[in-house]
């Protein structure tokens, strides 16, 4: 990474799955840090990892939509972090050979698997889908359990957000 980038950590999780589950995100940009979770009583591990990234990518498509229109409104160039690279690490191998390349054949076979079956989290993959086509982020898989803090925060982030408590 050459210049500064946003860095996002994300993870999601059950207890059964089907099951409670819960999602989170770890976010850097130089010194700034943000993490967020929520939770499902009823849903699946795969839903809550990618509600994770799409938490993420939507919370910071906002941010940047008002930081270009306040630029906009006062004639002034956006702050960098607006422009900056956006690197997505998941543990999930579901949610990046999903995004980097199931999808594209999925949506040329209408949103079909090769066997022909519907897509399992249709609705998901399409906004996912259709934040990465916006921000064009980079994803990269990261081992889960193997002592990355921001991994480890996001997986603890979740545990919590499955039993309703706070941090």
């Amino acid at each position: 990474m050459t210049q500064q980038a946003i860095v996002i950590y994300t993870d999601g999780g059950c207890r059964g799955n089907p099951g409670p589950g819960g999602w989170a995100y770890v976010m850097h940009f130089g010194t700034r840090y943000r993490e967020a979770w929520g939770a499902e009583p009823h849903t699946t591990n795969n839903r809550m990892e990618l509600s994770a990234v799409i938490n993420a990518l939507s919370f910071l498509k906002e941010r940047m939509d008002r930081a270009r229109a306040a630029s906009a409104a006062r004639s002034a160039a956006p702050p960098a972090w607006v422009s900056a690279d956006i690197h997505i690490f998941t543990d999930s191998m579901y949610v990046k050979k999903g995004i980097s390349g199931w999808v594209t054949d999925w949506k040329k076979r209408g949103w079909k698997t090769a066997a022909k079956k519907p897509v399992m989290n249709q609705d998901l993959w399409e906004k996912l889908d259709a934040l990465c086509t916006e921000l064009g982020p980079h994803f990269e898989w990261v081992e889960g359990h193997a002592g990355n803090p921001d991994n480890e925060r996001c997986d603890s982030l979740v545990g919590l957000a499955i039993k309703g408590e706070q941090p």
